[in-house]
């Protein structure tokens, strides 16, 4: 008769290979964030001014869309 032990939390139950395996995400994790805002910020200094103004931004506000904080 097998037993299994479900009493074990799974975060940092795996030690030293838990913790690589997480921080590989997070950089993982930090491209995929600094992909899309590249992205961002290209597909918006693609608009005109006009249709910058037509969404409620200004160039000015293309860095901090871009970066999330707006």
């Amino acid at each position: 008769m097998a037993a299994l032990d479900t009493t074990r939390t799974t975060t940092g139950s795996f030690g030293l290979v838990g913790r690589i395996g997480a921080y590989f995400a997070s950089v993982v994790n930090a491209v995929v964030e600094w992909n899309d805002a590249r992205a961002t910020r290209n597909t918006l200094s693609g608009l005109t001014d006009r249709e910058l103004e037509d969404i409620g931004l200004c160039r000015g506000d293309i860095d901090v869309v871009a970066e999330g904080r707006r």
